[in-house]
């Protein structure tokens, strides 16, 4: 089948199910007569620019960029953005702590921003490592997620450091 119609549908699928994983998506393609390898998949969800959010009832799920996706509020440790823990600095990057499941969120949105400052993200469960562009100082990037991501850096806090 033509790869707009597979697109398509894979859209559909993940607005109106809670997939968990690509084996679990594979089989529903499969069952709608989709003939997609794991690697045909993956390239299809990075141009849908796909990612994966926490979820209470099904751990992560997969959400589309321009879908409005909430988590349901217990998912949250407190009001307001995030799940940061902590943000210092090695070799000139940084390294964004945060509670268990948030960093895949975190990161998605950071780099949603579209920022010069930011070359790109690396988000495992519960870190994110940020590489910033050449010349860009800790103080660009913690002023940066301070004005496009308020509530992520809160101060006063001994522990994120710039």
């Amino acid at each position: 089948m033509e790869r707009s119609v597979r697109l398509a549908r894979l859209r559909h699928i993940i607005e109106t199910r809670k997939i968990t994983s690509q084996e679990v998506l594979l089989n529903f393609l499969s069952e709608e007569g989709f003939k997609v390898t794991q690697a045909t998949l993956s390239r299809d969800l990075k141009y849908l620019k796909v990612a994966k959010m926490p979820d209470n009832a099904s751990g992560y799920v997969y959400i589309l960029p321009d879908k409005e996706q909430t988590v349901e509020e217990a998912a949250l440790p407190e009001p307001g953005f995030n799940g940061l823990i902590s943000m210092n600095f090695a070799q000139g990057m940084a390294i964004l702590r945060t509670l268990p499941g948030h960093a895949g969120s975190i990161a998605y949105t950071i780099d949603g921003l579209d920022a010069y400052e930011i070359a790109g993200t690396i988000a495992g469960d519960d870190t994110i490592l940020l590489i910033p562009r050449d010349g860009v100082t800790r103080s660009d990037l913690v002023n940066l997620l301070k004005i496009r991501m308020p509530g992520l850096i809160q101060e006063p806090s001994g522990s994120l450091k710039n």
